[in-house]
């Protein structure tokens, strides 16, 4: 999985957030800023397939439950898919 070209991770004063870029600028009006989960999950879609490796992944560092995962998971997802972000 990727994050579209139109997209950077950027930090500033300690907020780490989305911004769009080029003609998306256009397209995307806002940022969208990140919290830890949000951020584990961009940096690791250049490694995984799909949801459900990356429900495994945060299963393994964050003590939480599946379904509590996979619920958080596909919110975040659908979100990012809904404003072509990936």
């Amino acid at each position: 999985m990727q994050l579209k070209n139109n997209y950077v991770i950027r930090e500033i004063m300690g907020d780490t957030i989305l911004v769009p870029i080029g003609d998306h600028l256009l397209e995307f009006n806002g940022l969208i800023t990140l919290n830890e989960l949000g951020i584990f999950i961009l940096n690791m879609l250049p490694d995984v397939e799909n949801e459900d490796a990356i429900v495994e992944r945060i299963l393994d560092e964050y003590e939480v439950d599946r379904e509590t995962a996979a619920a958080d998971v596909s919110e975040f997802m659908g979100k990012l898919r809904e404003a072509s972000i990936i």
